[in-house]
């Protein structure tokens, strides 16, 4: 057991990725790349826009500036290194740096997991319970979530990073996946995991099946509420906002499930790596667009941002 325990901690693994020298590759290495300075700026403007617009001040825009945070990171956790790889050649990665890859990645995806469900709540309270939103949802309150989200995210991740490095991995190094994620080095530990999987699954109902069927539920919810009022705009507005509200969700829990809530038999390199996608690359994208830049009062606040500073480059 020593030498297996030696062995983990002096070894790099490989990372195969999802480049290899094609020029179909090199299209799809553009796009990846593209999606990720999409994302990156668009989070970042989300961030400068909140911070700045004092109407932007409430407990739902602070929550939507924690969620780009997230995303940010996320992106940046793991993007930046498939760029690298792509670019030099290289495809190894130390032991360290793939530990503090699970780290990141299961805490943000943990903490996202959460955040999401208190946005849901959010809009539920202040839809279903308007004169009741000031009690229900205030500053102390959103502070409270946030700050939930990322601490129970962080402990969750350290237990699961803790004890997915802890296995050996005594035959082959090699990670058929873009980035260090659990499911993938479950799978080159030469040691039963089944009772560590049982605990993955443990967490997948805490982290994932409760908070999007809370968010489904508060959704239903709202359409219910919506329905019982006499505009027809209203109807459209509230509809148009939790259909595509409604994709997102699916886009980023459903593979998020599909990943983590199958035993290891079951996983396949190839589909692994397609549902990562979602979860890792394309939702953090989506989300600025979706939850924000679709609302007016975001719109009306970057065009005076915009404004502002065109003024000031001018004098």
């Amino acid at each position: 057991m020593m030498g297996h325990e030696n062995n983990t901690f002096s070894n790099d693994f490989i990372l195969l990725g999802l480049f290899t020298s094609s020029q179909a590759s090199l299209v799809f290495f553009s796009f990846i790349f593209t999606i990720f300075v999409l994302t990156v700026t668009e989070n970042t403007v989300m961030i400068l826009i909140i911070h700045r617009e004092l109407r932007l001040h409430t407990p739902m825009y602070f929550l939507l500036s924690h969620l780009s945070f997230m995303d940010i990171l996320h992106i940046s956790n793991i993007v930046p290194k498939m760029i690298t790889d792509f670019l030099s050649g290289s495809k190894t990665i130390s032991f360290a740096a793939c530990g503090i890859q699970i780290f990141v990645s299961l805490t943000l995806l943990g903490g996202e997991c959460l955040l999401l469900a208190a946005m849901s709540y959010d809009r539920y309270v202040a839809i279903c319970h308007p004169l009741r939103y000031p009690m229900l949802m205030n500053d102390y309150v959103s502070v409270l979530m946030a700050g939930g989200a990322w601490f129970i995210g962080i402990i969750n991740s350290i237990v699961h990073t803790a004890y997915t490095l802890h296995f050996p991995f005594c035959g082959s190094r090699v990670i058929d996946h873009f980035f260090c994620e659990v499911p993938a080095m479950l799978v080159l530990s030469c040691v039963d995991t089944t009772r560590y999987e049982r605990g993955v699954y443990v967490s997948g109902i805490i982290f994932l099946l409760i908070p999007s069927s809370l968010i489904f539920a508060s959704y239903v919810q709202i359409l219910l509420t919506v329905l019982q009022m006499k505009s027809s705009e209203a109807w459209k507005k509230s509809f148009s906002t939790c259909f595509f509200h409604m994709i997102v969700v699916i886009m980023y829990y459903g593979p998020f499930i599909f990943t983590y809530m199958r035993p290891k038999k079951y996983h396949t390199p190839g589909q692994d790596k397609f549902l990562a996608i979602f979860y890792t690359i394309l939702t953090p994208s989506f989300n600025p667009i979706i939850y924000s830049f679709r609302n007016k009062d975001v719109l009306e606040a970057l065009k005076n941002m915009l404004k502002s500073n065109f003024v000031q480059k001018k004098q």
